[in-house]
């Protein structure tokens, strides 16, 4: 069992590790305002702000019943911290966690009871959930190959850590009109996702009158996906590295300052650009990192983690292959055995100094107890860095040639070594109905009903095409930007009521651009797997050598010529002669469109 000593001075440690005060301070205030709430003597409005803001979700189910969400900034996890969260998986909640499209770790069905306890369990090693929700700057997501991709103009990592040291605890930053989310790439590939988040980050290079080169950051704002998807838009060509974080911290003080307060529905920082015009917005912004230096919150000049880390590329090889990255790009499997197809999807090659690095498949990003800890073993001894994707999958980086074969043979162990991880069988969804008050559909028995299909077709390996699914409009699944997306909908047939998606086809977020997918048409929960089949099928049979699926889409007429010809597919049939139609993925009783109170909008 874990022992918390406290000095004469009120410091905390746990099994002999001190504990950082700052955590200490916040699971104190925890534990008193849970009393508080369980005695009566804090309203329930006022004690959901609070929990929301220390990383605690409701959950569908009601009651006590929580989700704990955990930050890995830029998806940085330790060996230790994995086995701290494989314990935590089996104390505390259902054996097993969930990787989340934004580098974070979830357990459901933890008791509120508990949650102090399982707060003491993080900080000892270091982890933290506060600010993972609410309206606060949630955690910086960076992409999951900086400091090891050969296509990076700068290593992001430090100034994502950097980014997310400066904000949480911030005052500036706990009390927005809305969540902020703040996105680092190391390059304009753009495997970061920086094109759709309130602040993106991406990693650039300009040339000099001298003609040197410097490295800088393009700074885009307003992004976001949900409902009304926004592209983000760039605050000025280049900013230097020493104007970074004062350029963060301004966007978010004119967020703070400017955004809607009274409609949550319009209080993204995305909004503000249709309420303000993006030239306005842009010259509150700079005029506010002008003056910034007068605040005592100014970060200007080289962060310390940027100048005890340093931040120079990976670089590329000069006497090897260099493998391409990003979304969509064509990876063409050809080998025979199981080794040689996962090598060819899973491993990325072209670091200087002569590292490699591989995905570790999850499926559905969940990753058990047995799993966590696996991963933790096998970072330590290959001595290997190890990332959490924003496709739900590890990364580990830092790995040798000669280690390839024997990584593969622990990941099959773990069931963790299929071919094609961010690839055709690597569908990406949200948690859904299963848990979520929002969602109306069961997203997760969507994706692994795509996945089997796509197996039981032969086309699971098929490279270059991304399915990603949401229960709902907010596009918490990312279906958005995806080659293939789906989100939740209620939908009528023969009197009643049945699960049903809309279709979009052709999203894509790269090169310091983003599309939005195009509906297509709309779907029985149960005929998408299908359709998913024919398209997926029809592209792997009609491209071009290299052809990616966007371009393939828009020669074949776009997503409305594709969506007419599986309109058979939208088909309800007699409730009688299928019942199966009108009950979601994993029910058993009839459909019905359940929707709670929001969490998100709080």
């Amino acid at each position: 069992m874990t022992t918390i000593e406290i000095d004469e001075q009120g410091a905390a440690s746990i099994d002999g590790i001190d504990i950082d005060p700052a955590m200490v301070a916040d699971i104190r205030k925890f534990e008193t305002q849970l009393a508080r709430y369980l005695d009566g003597d804090l309203d329930e409005d006022v004690f959901k702000v609070f929990r929301l803001a220390n990383g605690v979700y409701g959950q569908r189910q009601g009651g006590h019943n929580q989700m704990i969400r955990i930050k890995a900034p830029y998806g940085a996890i330790a060996p230790y911290q994995l086995e701290r969260l494989a314990d935590i998986s089996e104390r505390y909640s259902r054996g097993w966690g969930h990787l989340t499209t934004r580098q974070n770790v979830q357990f459901h069905f933890v008791e509120l009871e508990r949650v102090p306890d399982l707060l003491w369990e993080l900080a000892a090693v270091g982890l933290t959930t506060r600010e993972a929700c609410s309206d606060t700057v949630r955690n910086v997501m960076g992409c999951h190959l900086a400091g090891a991709c050969p296509h990076e103009a700068l290593d992001i990592q430090p100034w994502a850590e950097a980014t997310f040291r400066h904000f949480l605890r911030n005052p500036i930053s706990q009390r927005l009109p809305r969540k902020f989310k703040i996105n680092f790439s190391g390059c304009s590939t753009d495997c970061g996702q920086a094109m759709f988040n309130d602040v993106g980050v991406v990693a650039v290079t300009r040339q000099l009158p001298s003609g040197e080169t410097e490295a800088g950051f393009r700074v885009f704002v307003a992004g976001g996906l949900g409902a009304n998807p926004h592209p983000a838009l760039a605050v000025e060509e280049f900013t230097p590295r020493e104007e970074l974080l004062p350029t963060i911290e301004a966007c978010v003080r004119v967020f703070e300052q400017a955004g809607n307060r009274n409609n949550k529905l319009r209080a993204r920082m995305k909004w503000l650009v249709d309420e303000l015009g993006f030239e306005e917005l842009q010259r509150r912004i700079l005029v506010s990192r002008k003056f910034l230096v007068a605040s005592s919150s100014w970060p200007g000049g080289i962060p310390v983690e940027v100048q005890e880390a340093g931040d120079a590329p990976a670089g590329a090889s000069t006497t090897g292959p260099v493998s391409p990255v990003g979304q969509g790009v064509p990876v063409f499997l050809t080998g025979t055995s199981d080794y040689q197809r996962w090598e060819q999807a899973n491993v990325v090659r072209g670091v200087a100094k002569g590292t490699v690095s591989a995905l570790a498949w999850s499926r559905l990003g969940d990753i058990t107890a047995a799993q966590f800890r696996g991963i933790a073993s096998i970072a330590r001894e290959f001595d290997a860095e190890v990332r959490i994707t924003n496709r739900q999958n590890f990364v580990f980086r830092g790995l040798r040639e000669d280690q390839l074969k024997d990584l593969h043979a622990r990941l099959e162990a773990l069931d963790m070594a299929r071919p094609g991880a961010e690839l055709a069988r690597d569908v990406v969804a949200c948690p859904g109905a299963d848990t979520c008050n929002l969602a109306v559909t069961q997203s997760r028995g969507l994706a692994s009903a795509i996945g089997e299909a796509l197996e039981a077709a032969g086309l699971a390996e098929i490279d270059g095409v991304r399915t990603n699914i949401s229960g709902c409009t907010n596009s918490c699944g990312q279906h958005h930007i995806a080659d293939i997306g789906f989100f939740g909908a209620e939908r009528r047939a023969h009197g009643k009521s049945a699960p049903g998606y809309q279709l979009l086809l052709g999203g894509y977020v790269g090169e310091e651009r983003a599309e939005f997918g195009q509906k297509a048409l709309r779907l029985p929960a149960k005929a998408a797997p299908q359709a998913v089949v024919r398209i997926v099928g029809r592209y792997a049979g009609e491209r071009a050598y290299g052809e990616t699926f966007g371009t393939w889409l828009e020669r074949s007429g776009g997503a409305k010529a594709i969506g007419a010809e599986l309109k058979d597919l939208d088909e309800f049939p007699e409730p009688d002669a299928h019942p199966d139609f009108y009950i979601d993925y994993g029910e058993t009783g009839p459909y019905e469109a359940v929707v709670g109170d929001s969490e998100c909008a709080v």
